[in-house]
């Protein structure tokens, strides 16, 4: 009943982050600011059928998670594609452990992909929330605020706790550096999707 309850919150999180819309600003102001020096773009893996993960999941064996399908693959090429197409060429790519994350981060193909066990979802694992996002946030505060783009491939409930923003799969948020361990959320982007 627990699990029933915790996907049901999540899509309706996931719905209302279709509907709402970005005040900060729109999707060319964004991608402005992403070219000015705005270091960090946090996306959502790609579609990936269900919610969570089997019981027996297991980082590193793809077999026992949930994982894209071709319209999920798909999709993060598309990303990748409207990103180029906007400018950015190349950026530092770092995923979550989980499949679904990692070959997002792949088929954007903007980079060479570094594993973050700070961006893993804790959806089904509560005990990780607070140690993933204390090392989440000290891995961006030792960012450099005018270095190269940064994208952070991660999960829904990780968007959500970092910018308090919901996103569906595939979409992202953007964030500006500071200072040490300070960023404003900016906005939304959804990849012309």
């Amino acid at each position: 009943m627990m699990r029933l309850l915790k996907i049901f919150i999540v899509y309706l999180l996931a719905l209302t982050a279709i509907f709402v819309t970005n005040t900060h600003a729109g999707q060319v102001d964004l991608i402005k600011q992403i070219m000015s020096g705005v270091n960090i773009l946090m996306i959502r893996h790609a579609y990936a059928p269900g919610s969570g993960d089997p019981d027996n999941f297991k980082v590193g064996d793809c077999t026992t998670q949930r994982n894209l399908d071709d319209r999920g693959r798909a999709q993060a090429r598309s990303i990748g594609d409207w990103l180029r197409s906007k400018g950015i060429k190349a950026a530092k790519v770092y995923s979550s452990q989980w499949c679904r994350c990692l070959e997002t981060a792949t088929l954007l193909g903007l980079g060479s992909v570094t594993e973050l066990p700070a961006l893993n979802s804790f959806y089904d694992l509560p005990q990780d929330r607070e140690p993933n996002i204390k090392a989440l946030r000290s891995f961006m505060a030792n960012l450099d605020k005018n270095g190269k783009l940064v994208i952070l491939v991660t999960h829904f409930v990780t968007i959500l706790e970092i910018t308090g923003k919901g996103v569906s799969s595939g979409e992202g948020v953007v964030l500006k550096l500071i200072g040490k361990g300070t960023y404003d959320v900016l906005g939304r982007l959804s990849f012309g999707f």
